[in-house]
């Protein structure tokens, strides 16, 4: 049996930028271009690429690295298990991380998907900047 089994499943059009643990289906509308990037904490070099994926409630990036993104295909469904969102340049993206995993069904369980209800497209303020006046600051939580 596995440990997830008791999961809620959550609709795209529900998930906000602190939404974590995530349980979903969704079907893969489009994928972006493949970026190189370097990783800051040992310089190996890793790709990645968003994946717009969609339910009937809305739509959202979903962040691929390395070999997901040849494994995941346009038009797959896809479950998401134990993924997260995060806020990257100002718009919500999910994510798998270390601990999630994402599994491809074969049932395509929507009549329809909502591209109208963008998640990603929606500005979102990172609320963990705020740490007082300029740069000096920077880093230093306030402490009472």
């Amino acid at each position: 049996m596995a440990d997830h089994e008791e999961e809620p499943m959550v609709k795209i059009g529900d998930l906000n930028s602190f939404s974590r643990r995530v349980y979903t289906v969704a079907k893969v509308i489009s994928k972006n271009e493949v970026r190189e990037v370097t990783s800051r904490t040992d310089n190996s070099s890793h790709r990645v690429s968003e994946a717009l994926v969609a339910d009937d409630t809305g739509s959202i990036l979903l962040t691929l690295w390395d070999d997901a993104i040849d494994a995941i295909t346009e038009d797959s469904i896809l479950k998401l298990n134990n993924a997260y969102v995060n806020v990257f340049k100002g718009s919500m993206r999910l994510n798998l991380g270390r601990y999630g995993s994402y599994e491809e069904q074969d049932e395509d369980p929507f009549e329809d998907v909502n591209l109208d209800n963008n998640i990603s497209d929606k500005q979102v303020e990172y609320t963990r900047r705020s740490y007082g006046r300029g740069d000096r600051d920077r880093g230093r939580g306030r402490r009472y």
